[in-house]
């Protein structure tokens, strides 16, 4: 009998979730929990065109409204609940405490947020599950309600939290691993992801935030001034700093300069991260997660990141004047 999936959130990764699963699971053993899209995905499902998949691929997954109504189409529990809501709420502990009514014992819990320092919340609340902390690599826009551009990279990095964990925890870990590597993503199970997060996280906490700031997509702002691409790399070892006082020492120069070749290489417009796509729509970014708690970190090592915290402050005031302004509420 297949694994069942909650996959909660219905945007862009929950659509790339939704597909990879469904090339081994049946989508009825799919459920996802949409909110604002829920009308367009239930009566139409989610549909990719991907330059390594292929075009118009289509996937009608069972879609419900909350994750009470999830819980009614799961009797026994669901194998894994994939968070890949983005994580905006002051509140970090919130999404975690309306996951319960569809957690049991043996339901292993995979963040796929982006971000550091996110896994905490979820051990406080389900200390004897499994969680799984997920790095993706797989951009991806929505183009029209329900209809998703997927481009170029498909890696996703996945290991459990903490690090040290049990036989059993490693082995659902694993399990995933192989379902994702099935419909054709790049999957690593990896023994210390937050590595993994790190490295991500020198792209998020730089090019989110930037061009949200600026309305830019990453390969236009590079062309706004010849020091821009030096700004960037500014903010990226910043954030490197932080992570080597993390105790990830491989965080160095080289990791930066890859990390920021990936960007420059990109051919005009460039991308639209997730924060500049919530920006235009002026709802709330995933501002603590991506810069705030990184910043948090420094502060407590004394490490100075005057970038990072310009970015923040910036960005967490872009923030509230969208819900002065009435409109992103969390």
């Amino acid at each position: 009998m297949p694994p069942r999936f909650l996959i909660f959130g219905g945007g862009s990764i929950g659509a790339v979730i939704a597909y990879l699963l469904s090339q081994s699971i049946p989508p009825s053993d799919i459920i996802v929990v949409c909110r604002s899209n829920y009308d367009v995905i239930s009566k139409h499902g989610f549909t990719i065109n991907s330059t390594t998949w292929g075009s118009n691929l289509h996937v009608q997954p069972t879609v419900v409204k909350s994750v009470t109504e999830a819980a009614q189409h799961a009797s026994n529990g669901f194998a894994y609940a994939c968070i890949t809501a983005k994580a905006v709420s002051d509140s970090s502990t919130r999404h975690a405490e309306l996951l319960k009514p569809a957690i049991s014992r043996q339901t292993t819990i995979v963040l796929m947020q982006n971000g550091i320092g996110i896994e905490a919340p979820y051990k406080a609340v389900f200390g004897d599950n499994a969680i799984a902390s997920a790095v993706l690599y797989t951009p991806c826009t929505q183009t029209a309600p329900g209809v998703y551009s997927h481009t170029l990279l498909t890696q996703i990095f996945v290991g459990t939290y903490p690090a040290v964990d049990t036989p059993e925890h490693k082995a659902s870990i694993a399990r995933l691993v192989e379902l994702l590597t099935k419909g054709g993503a790049s999957a690593t199970h990896d023994d210390d992801v937050q590595l993994a997060r790190w490295k991500k996280l020198l792209i998020n906490g730089s090019e989110n935030p930037i061009c949200a700031l600026s309305r830019l997509r990453d390969a236009a702002f590079f062309r706004t001034d010849p020091g821009a691409e030096g700004f960037m790399r500014d903010v990226m070892v910043e954030l490197a700093h932080i992570a080597r006082k993390m105790g990830y020492d491989c965080i160095d120069e080289e990791v930066v300069d890859q990390q920021l070749g990936l960007l420059t290489s990109r051919e005009m417009p460039g991308v639209e991260p997730s924060m500049m796509a919530d920006a235009l729509a002026g709802q709330q970014m995933e501002v603590e997660c991506i810069i705030g708690n990184a910043m948090r970190m420094a502060h407590r090592m004394d490490v100075a990141v005057p970038r990072v915290e310009a970015l923040y402050y910036l960005a967490k005031a872009l923030n509230v004047s969208f819900l002065q302004n009435g409109v992103g509420s969390p």
